[in-house]
């Protein structure tokens, strides 16, 4: 294990205001020798050790905050950038060295400001200087963590069909788009894989001449990784190093080649091109991978970086430092669309996040911004996940006949009966954890046997290592969450997950059989299931926990076991044990339904290139359908309804989002007026005045409404732009909120010709006498007779 010197001494220079200037300099000399001596494999474990210490006791005086200075106004060299950057930070160190160690990023393209090491009386400091807006403290985050499938669902759910079709995707659609033809959808993630088939180039015309990013080298990552597909690739991990320490790259490629298989997945989904006879192990979800929008470029930039922990399985981390860089370039490369299937621990105000910083500056562009909204909730959420018609049945076969019903894609057969036993009855000696942890089954017990696990305390597939590591000859997994979507994964031994309150059950067969035994069904995969889709455990809900009175989610999209292309230096599972190799893996989350809005975004905007991104939107939202595969309203994986705090507007149907008849604009003006509620659009832009009086943030022209803690009325402000065919009239229905009035005025508007634009105001009232103890939903509907134009409305 080498220390990188220069990190070593960026670290180190973080002391300086805890100590003589005299002190310092001699403690630099002292730690470059150290550094010289570990650089020439020279250093011991011990010094290792005691360098790490002492960038621990720094994190724990330093943190890294944001310095948000707004946009570059005025023409400056990067050199002058930088130069500014610098005399604020100066202002605040004891010397110019001590600054420059200090500064991890200089934000120079559009993005104007900085990220560096600071006390928090540093940073308050530099918060009260006249060109700072903001200075906020970085915060962890994480991802959540084409198809052969999903995109034939949303066709089949699109059309009303329920049968199975040919793999065939909508056509017409496509041809439209150009299938996403020269669009850039710049993806923040963990990197790519650039050698898998759904980057390829093949047929392509040349790199957008629009197009100004580079493709940075690194570690079996160069130029020739680039194509005409994959025509951009950076990588950031400053802000990674300073609070981890030197990258660890026996678990990481300083490049941005991916290790997760995370990004590549994301990438492929988005844009991948059309690759034949594709499966995971064994031939799951066989058929034609290929993403949203084939022909759109991709451009990737990794800010995501696998760290060592307690867990068996690879986990990655992203920093806000990284990604408001990463925007920063994105931005000035000429991307399009921005696909980032990355989510806060918890909620980050506006104005301290560094993804809503990137996407106003990106909203101010047109260019269009899709993050995921993380799998728990409540939360700050903006995408949904749920399922699509397929799943990978393995049912367990009980000695008393009882069949359970399991879901898999582990490849191993077991197809003879075989002894079952409770994990929490096979312990070894001095364990009592019951969650089937690393080490804690006892192999005597264990050897030969079906091993019932619960959930909890551990992942999925560390659990299976850790029955194959005591000899059992499979195992149950009890799903870690309730209701029917099951999160498959490719086991290391023959393995299937059961719904979660079907463990009693099986649990109540041990505990009353002397010799239960049972047999696992090996896995098959089954299309055509329904109901579907209905919303997954895993997707964070509503209400918004920033704003109650916009509604998140904005929509929902296919998120439950998504075949993409992997990265082959990681294993299906990630466990660092597993040695298999995969060119395609199934993955859930909201990280998967994510790239598949940022494709139709890709496709909306190749046919559309004029729109906003919130007419984009817009689009998606208001044609999206709130009914499953049977006509039924989409259900929670309970089967109890769903509501827009589950779905946003519903499930997005793309070939219908082409053409939606109206939309709701905004422009970053808007978005500004709508901070000015908070006090807060001086802390995104300094050139911004808020006017005397604002509107409510309910005013926002959005195409939801969500009212919250009314009182009395609220009267609501929309406007709709006419993006079809000029001499249309639209009519209105509305579907009241139980215990409400809704009014609408006028009831009818009238369009001469496309662009054209109107007004409407909506009044909501709480029935007198009706208690309000919780939220009330309900929806109104544009309808011209060819075009469907819906928003639903939150209350309480």
């Amino acid at each position: 294990m080498l220390f990188d010197l220069k990190f070593i001494q960026m670290v180190q220079h973080e002391t300086l205001p805890l100590k003589e200037e005299k002190q310092f300099i001699r403690e630099i000399k002292q730690l470059k020798q150290l550094c010289e001596q570990l650089s020439s494999n020279m250093g011991s474990q011990d010094q290792i050790q005691q360098a790490l210490n002492q960038r621990e006791e720094v994190k724990d005086r330093l943190k890294i905050y944001i310095v948000y200075m707004g946009e570059h106004e005025e023409k400056r060299t990067l050199l002058e950038i930088e130069d500014k950057h610098f005399s604020y930070l100066m202002s605040v160190k004891n010397s110019g060295e001590e600054a420059k160690a200090s500064m991890v990023y200089s934000y120079k393209n559009v993005i104007n400001g900085f990220s560096a090491f600071l006390t928090a009386e540093e940073a308050q400091k530099l918060s009260e200087m006249d060109g700072v807006v903001s200075v906020f403290k970085s915060h962890p985050m994480t991802y959540t963590i084409q198809t052969t499938r999903s995109w034939d669902f949303i066709n089949l759910l699109t059309s009303g069909n329920s049968g199975n079709i040919s793999g065939i995707k909508d056509e017409e659609l496509l041809q439209k788009a150009d299938y996403g033809k020269d669009i850039i959808v710049g993806v923040l993630d963990t990197g790519v894989w650039p050698e898998s088939q759904s980057f390829s180039d093949e047929g392509m015309g040349p790199v957008p001449s629009s197009w100004k990013g580079i493709c940075q080298s690194g570690i079996d990552f160069n130029s020739s990784h680039c194509n005409r597909k994959l025509i951009g690739a950076r990588y950031y991990l400053k802000g990674h190093e300073a609070q981890y320490g030197p990258l660890n790259e026996t678990i990481n490629y300083r490049s941005a080649r991916d290790r997760d298989g995370h990004g590549t997945h994301t990438a492929s989904t988005v844009a991948g091109r059309k690759v034949h006879n594709t499966s995971l192990l064994g031939g799951f979800a066989s058929g034609t991978a290929e993403g949203g929008a084939p022909l759109a470029r991709l451009a990737i930039y990794k800010v995501c970086w696998t760290i060592p922990g307690p867990s068996k399985v690879l986990k990655s981390t992203c920093f806000h430092e990284d990604m408001l860089a990463a925007f920063d370039d994105a931005i000035a490369d000429g991307v399009h669309v921005i696909s980032i299937s990355i989510t806060p621990y918890k909620n980050i105000e506006y104005t301290q996040d560094g993804i809503t910083l990137g996407a106003l500056h990106a909203a101010k562009r047109n260019i269009v911004v899709v993050a995921s909204a993380g799998n728990w909730g409540p939360g700050p959420v903006n995408l949904g996940a749920s399922s699509i018609d397929r799943i990978f049945s393995s049912p367990v076969l009980l000695g008393n006949g009882l069949r359970i019903e399991g879901q898999t894609v582990t490849p191993y057969k077991l197809n003879t009966v075989r002894p079952l036993v409770y994990a929490g009855d096979a312990e070894a000696p001095g364990t009592t954890t019951s969650y089937v942890l690393s080490g804690t089954l006892s192999q005597e017990i264990v050897q030969g046997k079906i091993v019932l696990c619960l959930s909890g305390n551990s992942s999925n597939v560390e659990k299976g290592m850790e029955v194959k590591r005591a000899g059992g000859a499979g195992f149950i997994l009890q799903n870690p969450a309730d209701g029917i979507g099951v999160s498959v994964d490719a086991h290391v031994l023959p393995g299937t997950a059961i719904f979660s309150n079907d463990s009693a059950t099986i649990l109540d067969y041990i505990r009353t059989n002397k010799n239960p035994t049972a047999i696992i069904v090996p896995g098959r995969t089954v299309l055509g299931s329904k109901p579907s889709p209905f919303m997954t455990s895993f997707s964070s809900t509503g209400p918004n926990g920033l704003e109650p009175n916009i509604l998140k989610p904005d929509i929902t999209a296919p998120g439950l076991n998504i075949l993409a292309a992997w990265s082959e230096a990681t294993s299906p599972t990630k466990l660092f044990e597993d040695n298999r190799v995969v060119k395609y893996n199934i993955n859930s989350g909201t990280s998967m339904s994510c790239p598949h809005v940022a494709a139709a975004a890709a496709l909306i905007k190749a046919a559309h290139p004029d729109w906003s991104s919130a007419a984009i939107r817009s689009a998606l939202m208001t044609t999206s359908t709130q009914s499953n595969n049977i006509g039924t309203p989409i259900t929670d994986a309970n089967g109890n309804p769903a509501t827009p705090f589950h779905y946003g507007s519903g499930h997005f149907q793309p070939a219908k989002a082409m053409d939606p008849g109206l939309v709701y604009d905004s422009n970053y003006t808007d978005y500004l007026l709508f901070l000015c509620t908070y006090n807060t659009a001086k802390n995104v832009d300094p050139s911004f005045t808020c006017p005397k009086e604002f509107s409510s943030p309910s005013n926002l022209n959005y195409p939801t409404v969500a009212a919250s803690f009314i009182n009395g009325e609220i009267s609501v402000h929309r406007t709709v732009t006419n993006v079809g065919a000029g001499g249309s009239v639209y009519n209105l229905s509305i579907g009241t909120p139980i215990g409400y009035s809704v009014n609408i005025s006028p009831t009818t508007l009238n369009f001469t010709h496309s662009g054209e634009i109107r007004s409407f105001n909506i009044t909501i009232k709480p029935e007198i006498g009706v208690t309000k103890d919780d939220y009330a939903f309900g929806w109104y509907m544009w309808s011209d007779g060819t075009h469907t134009v819906r928003s639903p409305i939150v209350v309480l």
